[in-house]
């Protein structure tokens, strides 16, 4: 029953991961890089504050209706008649009757500012305490005073790349959610690698020697990962969170890790 719960949520999640692609991609395709805008006043009041609830949970409604995804959240801007829309960590636009769905970067006008790029940078963070890391697969690197958790699928060709990079780190501990997403045997591997007696060796020896795991079984967190990584609106591996609250989405180079783990 776990598995097929597992493949439902699958199939579920990357429908969803999909159109909310589709919505953002549109912009490269059909769009200029950046729209700017004027605000509504020079000084403007917090609108989201005026905004009427109900007009706001019609829009999140009918848009989500309209392309199958869940809405997030949908809040006015500072600009007329212009609201926010939220798909996990995905901002797209749209009006009060959800005429249309505007996908790319809102740029203000007279400050030049990426508005939307400030927000998803906003709606990303992540408070790192509040991590189950209990959940996930605990590797030590010198004395582990830097912190950071990777959702990693064990079929994931980026991820294993990552592992490349993760050997030139140090003084790092790394919380690796398992988070089989990607094919059919992705949930045995996963399951074998936590239920090693040794998870952080068998784990980096498959990621980077390609060793497979002996088959092993146990009550794994499997199930509560996936529900994690939906709730932090994971669309792919690897998902890197720092101490910083800061997350980066895919494979980046050692260099860039340590500067995002020596962020506070």
């Amino acid at each position: 029953m776990k598995f097929k719960l597992t493949n439902v949520w699958r199939a579920r999640h990357c429908r969803q991961i999909a159109m909310a692609g589709l919505l953002m991609a549109t912009a490269s395709v059909f769009a200029v890089p950046a729209v700017q805008a004027q605000p509504a006043s020079a000084a403007p009041a917090s609108t989201s504050q005026k905004a009427d609830t109900a007009k706001l949970e019609r829009i999140r409604t009918a848009v989500g209706k309209a392309f199958d995804v869940d809405v997030t959240k949908v809040q006015a801007t500072d600009y007329a008649n212009l609201y926010e829309v939220q798909l996990g960590n995905n901002i797209v636009y749209t009006n009060e009757n959800a005429e249309f769905v505007l996908a790319g970067n809102l740029v203000d006008a007279k400050t030049r500012r990426d508005i939307t790029t400030e927000r998803v940078e906003e709606i990303s963070k992540v408070d790192f305490s509040t991590l189950p890391l209990e959940q996930a697969v605990k590797l030590v690197k010198g004395n582990g005073a830097r912190k950071m958790a990777v959702f990693e699928d064990p079929n994931c060709g980026y991820c294993k790349k990552l592992h490349q990079e993760l050997k030139a780190l140090d003084n790092v501990t790394v919380y690796t959610f398992l988070f089989p997403i990607l094919a059919p045997d992705s949930v045995t591997k996963a399951t074998n690698v936590w239920c090693a007696k040794d998870q952080a060796t068998v784990w980096t020896d498959w990621m980077n020697k390609g060793t497979v795991p002996a088959e092993a079984t146990c009550e794994t967190p499997i199930e509560k990962n996936l529900e994690l990584g939906r709730k932090l609106a994971v669309q792919g591996t690897p998902a890197i969170f720092f101490e910083s609250g800061n997350r980066v989405n895919g494979y980046v180079p050692a260099a860039r890790l340590n500067q995002e783990l020596d962020r506070k």
